[in-house]
């Protein structure tokens, strides 16, 4: 890998380690090489082995401040501080990319257009573990975030994020008082910004864990995704007090 990185991914953990090796093992050495990544672990305060397990994978390790709760905003943030890459790719733990190389290239050539300051993408469960439920869910969903950026309103859900590290810079980062909808509010100022356009990747697609869903069931998550969205629109806070984990 170069000295100066392009792209600098990086993932917030807490005790990943069913995981962990499974996100990480995607971002293989040629690979590294040939797109010019640095990958970063920012990681809560794990007591199980996802640090022994990140710490021979990941090029960076940033750790919370032992005795301090973080939250997700505040560990990506403060990944962020330490990346050296021009462009920021911001993935959860469980986040698995559908054909990385056409990820990749796709992305670079989308962020190196001055219209763009950020992009998204279509997100759907690990096709192992699709039901009806979350092909339903999901292709709602993904329509749902792709006319919101048609219209110019700015959205797109944490598990992938890709942003224009000096837009991330102007806007101090993620709103570290959100325990949620922090994502929401991220691609809303960038939007507000009005320094290029939030494109969605229609073509591309990333896979997340179930887990959330099946332990909570898709109406709540949405009543608590719907609930947190509007609070943060119009009283910049979120309703939640904390974002329960879910491993």
């Amino acid at each position: 890998m170069s000295l100066a990185p392009q792209i600098s991914v990086i993932i917030p953990t807490l005790n990943e380690e069913k995981l962990i090796v499974q996100t990480l093992s995607q971002f293989n050495k040629d690979l590294r090489e040939k797109f010019s990544i640095e990958v970063i672990i920012s990681d809560g305060g794990s007591t199980d082995a996802t640090l022994d397990l990140a710490g021979k994978r990941a090029d960076k390790i940033v750790n919370a401040v032992k005795g301090e709760k973080q939250n997700i905003p505040q560990g990506r943030n403060a990944g962020a501080k330490c990346a050296s890459g021009k462009y920021l790719y911001f993935l959860n733990a469980d986040t698995m990319v559908n054909n990385m190389p056409e990820f990749l290239e796709v992305t670079l050539n989308a962020l190196g257009d001055e219209r763009h300051s950020a992009l998204t993408c279509r997100i759907q469960v690990f096709p192992d573990e699709m039901r009806l439920s979350d092909k339903l869910f999901h292709g709602f969903y993904n329509n749902y975030v792709r006319i919101l950026n048609f219209l110019g309103m700015g959205m797109g859900r944490g598990e992938c994020q890709m942003v224009k590290k000096e837009i991330f810079e102007e806007l101090n980062g993620y709103n570290e008082s959100l325990a949620a909808g922090e994502d929401y509010d991220l691609y809303r100022r960038i939007r507000k910004l009005g320094k290029g356009k939030i494109k969605f990747l229609n073509e591309l697609v990333v896979y997340e864990s179930p887990r959330r869903y099946r332990k909570f069931g898709y109406r709540r998550v949405f009543l608590d995704w719907t609930k947190n969205s509007v609070s943060v629109l119009f009283k910049n806070k979120s309703v939640s007090k904390v974002w329960e984990a879910v491993r």
